[in-house]
């Protein structure tokens, strides 16, 4: 198969993957309720699996069974889909033999979207495999699909393929219909009066990361007035989900950097909760539509294409904050010893 629309099929794959997921979900809270979804399933090691998570699994792994051996084999790197979070599909086929590997996070968001609280998303990026070498920086097509709440009658589709932009379509749950869309990051040139978080919605380290960002406020804008809102926050509790609010133009920044919050601090804080690879699986959709998302270093996004390994991002709507919050933010990342 010709390499582009090999790409284009694998890319379609996961997109309807994607939006079965997203509707068998909704389906699920609407028929099940919020008590049963948000029941334990079971626990990994990178996170607890609730009952709505386990409902994605069947549909991924038929989607798979059928059509890996077209694309020259598939290794599924997900949460609490196999006993060892990587499956080789069809089965027979080595992983050494598999053409792609694919990570994915079938409900990003899980804890929001269970009560019925905001929107989670599923996630997916594709690389051909390198074997256990392979990176973020290797995925050449990701999706992510919008998983509604129950309330919702819109939900969106985007994806790409690397080096080609970004398809978003815009599909009305009620009555089928779907329409392109150009999702537009912030071209504000300063966080002032815009969203701009850390992400603190876990516990412990949420006192250190508040004085990070009052500090680095504090630095940028000298002139605040008294009583004058500099920023607004927006604790979304979903990687997808924050990527998606930067890739709308509705959050300017977001800083995730519990990894190395809890790194310095582990003498006299106990671990928390932290990001991983398949959280980011779609932020090439990022970087195609303009965002510059950064490890805590700087340097561009990457880490290996598994569940477990602890991640920080960086994500600036545009150059102008980009060049705006970098510089101090390396500064405070130093003082705080986070570096």
């Amino acid at each position: 198969m010709e390499q582009a629309k090999e790409q284009d099929a694998l890319c379609d794959l996961l997109v309807k993957i994607g939006e079965k997921v997203s509707d068998r979900v909704v389906e699920s809270l609407r028929e099940d309720g919020v008590e049963h979804c948000s029941a334990v399933h079971s626990k990994s090691e990178s996170d607890v699996i609730y009952r709505i998570d386990h409902v994605a699994e069947e549909i991924i792994v038929h989607a798979l069974d059928e059509s890996a051996r077209d694309f020259g084999g598939i290794i599924l790197i997900a949460e609490g889909i196999g006993v060892s979070e990587v499956t080789v599909y069809p089965t027979g086929i080595e992983m050494k033999d598999a053409k792609w590997r694919i990570i994915l996070d079938p409900i990003d968001g899980t804890r929001g979207l269970m009560y019925d609280k905001r929107p989670a998303f599923f996630l997916a990026g594709a690389a051909k495999n390198k074997g256990a070498e392979t990176r973020l920086s290797d995925v050449t097509v990701a999706v992510m699909v919008e998983i509604p709440t129950t309330r919702m009658f819109l939900g969106d589709t985007l994806s790409c393929r690397k080096g080609n932009g970004v398809v978003a379509v815009r599909r009305n749950l009620q009555t089928g219909n779907r329409s392109d869309f150009s999702p537009q990051p912030s071209s504000a040139d300063s966080l002032r009066g815009g969203f701009a978080q850390f992400a603190r919605f876990f516990t412990p380290g949420k006192e250190v990361l508040a004085r990070l960002e009052e500090e680095l406020l504090a630095i940028l804008y000298p002139d605040a007035e008294d009583k004058e809102i500099v920023t607004f926050e927006d604790q979304y509790i979903s990687s997808g989900g924050q990527l998606y609010e930067m890739l709308t133009g509705k959050d300017r920044f977001v800083g995730d950097i519990r990894r190395s919050l809890y790194e310095k601090y582990q003498d006299t804080m106990r671990g928390g909760h932290v990001c991983h690879p398949y959280d980011l699986a779609a932020h090439l959709i990022g970087v195609e539509a303009g965002l510059i998302i950064t490890d805590i270093h700087g340097n561009p996004l990457d880490g290996p294409l598994e569940t477990t390994y602890p991640m920080d991002w960086i994500g600036y709507a545009n150059e102008s904050i980009f060049n705006e919050v970098s510089p101090v933010l390396n500064f405070l990342l130093n003082k705080f010893n986070l570096l």
